[in-house]
């Protein structure tokens, strides 16, 4: 069809007035270019999952909560866009309400009544979304229609979806052969714009079908096939596939072009961007496919075509895939033994599992599921290996990650890898695959060491990589490009520092600061402290002081009203010299000697056991005591597998099976368990409803064995923004949340938050002064007076830190350079790639976000002094 543009936009690209503005405007200029745009839209961001939830709450007659909620994400689009919303959706949430009500009657809810609930979301988007773009004194009034997917997507008929009607109404596939029929129905319109929905289609008896979860692309790619389109255009909230995930290595550099061979083995391996089922329709039909951003259209972004780049054999992308589950199969009957891989293999079938990677030896062939094709519950797992047994030896090894090096011709260069590989010699690697298509080597590795791992790959690979017409710019230099194109002050918040910029310089030169300097703004404590007292259903906060122990910083926490939180001897005594006061002090030892629980007892803090070690060969010691037990939930969260402190790989917490026992030990030696805490992680930023998470579960443990409990200590984690991109954690999300569980069990607990990092990270700054400059080829490095001896986290964790220069603030970045310390450690390195201006010795750099966990981990390695403290009003 000439001069079709598909275009997809996704959930967070249709749930604001601006991104409907913004749509607008978009499609308003291809119209101008004399393009005709036909835009696949998702459901409104969240809707999906609040839809998915509403059934099976259904089911138990619980579902009044979530339908208002999708209601009410709904009427706050609805009055954004000034729209009647019962004008526009009240069909779609009228059935939404009967197909729940009717679960709760029948207590069960097919896959066909799944499917339909599922589509109102992109049904109602769409809806909205063309009444909007409709409304009169709009750039589109009168040039936008509305067309149903499933009048023009039909689903296959296949002999597995006949006998899986879960796999036939919630994943099905659809024909994509042009279509010169839809073509004329689309050109023969008046209004030359189109809006339909991505995600939905019908079978051949008219039912609704679900493309499976992120289908959406996968409709758009469908539909440019059939309308032979001259390109297909996903607009996404990120500027195109870059070389590793964004989010997690803020260096990545955008990939401008890729085959769609390349492309489709990035969405497989984990690339988030893109569906990997969207790729096969546009390369048959020889489509361009452009990855935009919706907030940043002036970029170009990725483009895969058939044209792309050949530039020989290279790494162009490290990708990872994480919750892959494997399934270790031992047996020695299987040497020489004919169909023995026939009938293992036929078990996964009958069972509707798909297999993703094989590895075999002599006496063992191990298996990855990759979780975006199945379905991977605990309960279908279990399943599985019972059906095994039969066979051989079976179990279940998880939860692992694969991180992927690919790229075109990998076995051309696998002898330039051998010092990349040394990246996992201290990595249990569980399988190593090389992929037929020759596209990637893959290494399934334990989930927590993926993350870091990525990182070290990426700076051996793309350390020294610049600019051509392969690469382009990294996810910081684009974000610099938007201030450079315009972003007003108010688009962005000014950091403390930067306000603060003389004094800190005016600091940095006194000879007191010499080696670096840690530098906190009162101001930005207090701001810190205030959110957190200013939650409606918190009763109590202790700081973790951990985080740092300033003295002056305690002080001013206690003044606040704040208590304190200690893991040692040393903080107990510090923080009795603050407060005075034993009844505001948390002390949690972990694995201490006995003599520490004295110590507390004769404190008077109050004692939270993580171990029942204690109380079973001392348990005389606790007789008469009140104390806390710290539970572990079974999964942990965080930004890195150190900070995740839940889940058999964590030391922390009595596990569910030991709390029978630990309330046993209860009335054997008479102690009193009056409350209970639990801590799953760090740095924790999109899960608000974690902490209430963390209270319904300590309040059924309560329920089942501990009826004195009268405090469930929630933890800390409220993760602090880190990289170009992350948005800040609701405060109030989080408050609201507690609000429901508090609504639930009324005034029975108190409700208490042990944060550390959340209260003092963005209130610290580090100073260093530059000390020399070094250029090896392409690759340079900037060279500062302290290191890891006065900020670990970088090496430690793979931390994140934002590091301006400071004595040229706002001068423009010319190079990328790695920021090095003086400490004789390869690893002494505090941020890889990062764009600064010109940079000379004797230069200021400030190394954000570094009020926690700096200065209480800094060490006197090398017999170099750590850095200062200082405190600005």
């Amino acid at each position: 069809m000439k001069g079709c543009v598909v275009l997809k936009f996704g959930g967070t690209s249709v749930s604001t007035r601006e991104r409907w503005e913004n749509i607008e405007k978009i499609a308003a200029s291809y119209l101008e270019k004399g393009e005709h745009p036909f835009i696949v839209c998702s459901a409104v961001s969240g809707v999906s999952n609040l839809l998915e939830a509403l059934l099976p709450l259904a089911v138990k007659g619980e579902h009044a909560e979530q339908l208002d909620a999708i209601y009410q994400k709904h009427k706050v689009l609805a009055d954004a866009l000034e729209l009647d919303l019962e004008e526009y959706i009240k069909p779609e949430l009228e059935l939404i309400q009967r197909v729940a009500h009717g679960a709760s009657l029948t207590q069960e809810v097919s896959p066909r009544l799944h499917a339909m609930v599922m589509s109102c979301g992109e049904l109602m988007s769409t809806k909205l979304g063309v009444a909007f773009l409709s409304r009169e004194g709009g750039v589109l009034h009168g040039n936008v229609s509305w067309e149903d997917a499933r009048d023009h997507l039909r689903a296959v008929s296949t002999q597995e979806g006949e006998r899986n009607l879960t796999r036939h109404y919630l994943s099905a596939r659809c024909g994509f052969e042009p279509s010169k029929e839809m073509q004329a129905k689309i050109e023969a319109k008046e209004e030359k714009v189109t809006i339909t929905q991505g995600f939905i289609a019908c079978d051949s008896e008219g039912h609704t079908v679900l493309l499976g979860r992120g289908g959406s692309d996968t409709s758009a790619a469908y539909f440019a096939s059939i309308l032979e389109a001259s390109r297909l255009e996903i607009w996404t909230d990120v500027p195109g596939m870059f070389t590793a995930n964004p989010r997690q290595v803020p260096s990545a550099r955008l990939l401008k072009k890729l085959s769609y061979k390349e492309a489709q083995e990035l969405a497989s391996m984990g690339a988030k961007v893109l569906h990997p089922r969207c790729l096969d329709p546009v390369k048959q039909g020889q489509i361009p496919l452009h990855i935009r951003c919706t907030q940043q259209p002036e970029l170009d972004g990725t483009v895969v075509s058939a044209q792309a780049a050949d530039v020989g054999a290279q790494v162009k992308a490290i990708s990872t895939k994480s919750g892959i589950p494997l399934i270790s199969m031992e047996t020695l009957g299987m040497w020489h033994q004919v169909g023995f891989l026939a009938d293992v293999f036929q078990t996964f079938k009958s069972h509707g599992l798909s297999i993703d990677q094989v590895a075999t030896s002599e006496t063992n062939v191990t298996v990855s599921l990759d979780p975006v094709a199945n379905a991977l519950d605990g309960k279908a797992l279990d399943a599985l290996l019972k059906s095994l047994a039969q066979f051989c030896h079976a179990k279940r090894i998880g939860p692992c990650a694969a991180v992927s090096l690919v790229g075109q011709n990998i076995r051309a260069i696998l002898h330039k890898l051998g010092p990349v590989l040394e990246a996992f010699e201290e990595h249990h690697i569980y399988m190593v695959s090389q992929s037929s298509s020759d596209l990637n080597i893959t290494f399934v590795v334990a989930e927590s060491q993926a993350e870091r791992l990525v990182r070290e790959l990426h700076a051996m690979l793309f350390g020294d990589v610049t600019q051509d017409e392969l690469i382009g710019a990294t996810w910081r230099e684009i974000f610099e490009v938007k201030k450079d194109l315009g972003e007003s002050a108010s688009d962005r918040l000014t950091p403390w520092w930067e306000e603060q910029r003389e004094a800190l310089l005016e600091l940095a030169a006194r000879e007191d600061a010499r080696g670096g300097a840690y530098v906190y703004s009162t101001q930005k404590l207090v701001q810190a402290v205030d959110s957190l007292r200013e939650l409606e259903h918190v009763d109590r906060v202790h700081y973790a002081i951990k985080a740092n122990a300033h003295p002056e910083i305690m002080r001013l926490f206690h003044d606040k009203g704040v208590c304190f939180e200690c893991v040692s001897p040393g903080e107990v005594e510090r923080a009795l010299e603050i407060s005075g006061d034993p009844s505001r002090i948390l002390f949690t030892p972990n694995f201490a000697p006995i003599s520490e629980y004295t110590f507390g007892f004769e404190k008077g803090v109050q004692l939270t056991l993580d171990n029942l070690h204690p109380l079973r060969e001392h348990g005389e010691l606790f007789r008469g005591q009140d104390i806390f037990l710290r539970l572990d939930p079974g999964l942990g969260k965080g930004h890195h597998k150190h900070v995740k402190t839940a889940g058999p790989q964590s030391k922390f917490g009595l596990s569910r099976d030991e709390l029978a026992e630990a309330a046993e030990l209860a009335g054997k030696f008479g102690f009193t368990i009056t409350g209970l805490h639990v801590h799953v992680g760090s740095g924790i930023l999109k899960s608000p409803e974690t902490w209430a998470e963390n209270a319904l579960f300590l309040a059924e443990q309560a329920d089942k064995f501990f009826k004195d409990v009268k405090v469930l200590d929630l933890g800390g984690g409220l993760g602090v923004v880190e990289k170009p991109g992350d948005r800040p954690l609701s405060l109030a999300l989080v408050d609201e949340y507690l609000g429901k569980f508090k609504a639930l069990h009324g005034d029975r607990f108190e409700l208490w938050l042990e944060p550390g990092r959340y209260c003092v990270a963005e209130a610290g700054v580090l100073l260093a002064e530059v000390t020399q400059i070094k250029r090896k080829g392409e690759h340079a490095y900037i060279g500062v007076e302290t290191g890891m001896n006065s900020l670990i986290r970088p090496s430690l964790y793979g931390a994140y830190h934002h590091i301006v220069n400071l004595s040229r603030l706002h001068e423009p970045s010319a190079w990328t350079a790695d920021i090095v310390g003086p400490i004789c450690e390869s690893g002494d390195v505090l941020g890889y790639s990062r764009r600064l201006p010109v940079t000379k010795e004797g230069d200021v750099l400030l190394i954000a976000t570094t009020g926690a966990y700096g200065k209480t981990m800094s060490s006197l390695y090398n017999l170099r002094p750590s850095a200062s403290e200082f405190i600005l009003s």
